[in-house]
């Protein structure tokens, strides 16, 4: 799956972070509660192009290798009754959308109702002074 592309036996620490950036080596501290963000540090010169149709990453032994990146992501089984499900969701969207319809006019009708209820109602008088 993975392919060696530079062999540098870097000595892994457990509390580090090992990554790949434009051919080199760096590690930084792991993050912790209550323990300050780290620096990263440069540990080796890898001395290797990298090309962006792969992810490079330092592997067990401590060399670095790659992998083909996966774009788009991974396919995905398709189901057996898949189609059949598509065409009972075509044949019930019409029936949905007519009940939102009659749901929005009743909700519009109360509203008026109760706009008409406040109309004849004053305001009480703001109080002056200080607040």
């Amino acid at each position: 799956m993975a392919e060696k592309v530079a062999k540098l036996g870097v000595e892994r620490e457990k509390d580090f972070m090992y990554y790949v950036k434009d051919g080199e080596v760096w590690k930084v501290q792991r993050k912790q509660p209550g323990v300050p963000k780290g620096r990263p540090e440069k540990v080796a010169d890898g001395g290797f192009q990298v090309d962006t149709n792969y992810i490079y990453f330092v592997d067990r032994d401590g060399d670095v290798a790659r992998a083909k990146r996966a774009v788009g992501g991974q396919k995905r089984k398709k189901k057996a009754g898949a189609g059949k499900a598509k065409k009972a969701a075509a044949r019930r969207k019409p029936a949905a959308k007519k009940k939102v319809a009659a749901k929005k006019k009743g909700a519009a009708k109360k509203k008026v109702a109760a706009k008409k209820k406040t109309a004849g109602k004053k305001k009480p008088a703001k109080k002056k002074g200080r607040r």
